[in-house]
């Protein structure tokens, strides 16, 4: 009788340890939010127009993200956010082209304030990578 006892006691306690185990591995950590980039207003992206000189642009978006090394007359604002490990990375991408130190194009890859829709001359977020 006390074999079985203790049998069921071993056995009891190894899946309690495995349960304990499964619970603790199976992602209870906090994951924080992660923040990269140039946050963009969409009020600063609506005042963004061809025509303005480079030192216009630096004062309504700020410095761009990422400098430029090949390309001088190409500027590009970078926004990257993840939110805890459940959602998908949110990407956005602001081009400002110049040309003679005045803005010639303005590629808007989803530089969008988050609780609008996309309008139709935008292209759509890209993919986290």
């Amino acid at each position: 009788m006390r074999l079985s006892n203790a049998k069921s006691l071993a056995s009891l306690a190894v899946r309690l340890a495995l349960a304990s185990l499964a619970v603790v591995s199976s992602g209870c950590v906090y994951r924080m939010t992660i923040q990269q980039g140039n946050f963009l207003e969409k009020r600063a992206i609506d005042q963004l127009q061809v025509g303005m000189t480079r030192s216009q642009v630096r004062y309504l978006l700020g410095t761009p993200m990422v400098p430029a090394t090949f390309d001088n007359d190409r500027w590009d604002y970078l926004y990257y956010m993840k939110r805890g490990r459940i959602h998908k990375a949110e990407e956005r991408q602001l081009t400002v082209y110049f040309q003679n130190d005045k803005v010639e194009r303005i590629d808007n890859y989803g530089q969008r304030p988050m609780d609008s829709e996309p309008a139709q001359t935008e292209r759509p977020l890209r993919p986290a990578t």
